[in-house]
């Protein structure tokens, strides 16, 4: 089976540093880093009554990990804006259990710039935020914020087919 079915003649898989990250619409700006889209499933062991000796393996809970997003720091707060929806300094009265959560898109392009994956994302709501890096007066380093997005699930967007390579 051919590993692209639109392309035949590609062998090579999609290389990682063509992606975007869609909040509210929108793409944001200056982002560097994406963590894996991971899951797991925890397995459960059953024995049946008459034959303790080996254990049936059922599948159990699902866990998505949170996913980790590093960028550039810019002037475009939105990723402070959303970290400020979940907590702030005012404490928990501003906190705004309605607009908390997002849905967000990962899109992955292949090196036309053709959008060739893309996943959604559900309920994110971040759980980590680092406005700024170490600052350090000695260095030369680019200032790089963090975000960690707690995540209730994702799949692929099936809308989103292969590219056609011209």
């Amino acid at each position: 089976m051919a590993k692209f079915t639109v392309n035949p003649q590609r062998v090579d898989p999609y290389t990682n540093h063509k992606f975007r990250i869609k909040i509210d619409n929108n793409y944001v700006a200056g982002l560097s880093k994406c963590s894996a889209l991971k899951k797991t499933t925890e397995m459960v062991e059953w024995y049946e009554s008459g034959d303790p000796s080996t254990p049936h393996r059922l599948p159990g809970k699902t866990k998505y990990d949170a996913i980790t997003l590093s960028g550039g720091v810019t002037h475009d707060t939105t990723f402070e804006d959303w970290a400020n929806l979940v907590n702030n300094f005012l404490g928990d009265a501003s906190m705004s259990l309605k607009k908390f959560r997002k849905d967000i898109t990962i899109d992955v392009f292949n090196e036309e710039g053709q959008k060739a994956i893309s996943y959604q994302v559900f309920r994110c709501w971040v759980s980590e935020y680092q406005a700024l890096p170490e600052l350090d007066a000695a260095g030369n380093a680019v200032m790089i914020s963090t975000v960690k997005l707690e995540n209730e699930g994702w799949q692929r967007d099936s809308s989103v087919t292969e590219p056609t390579e011209f």
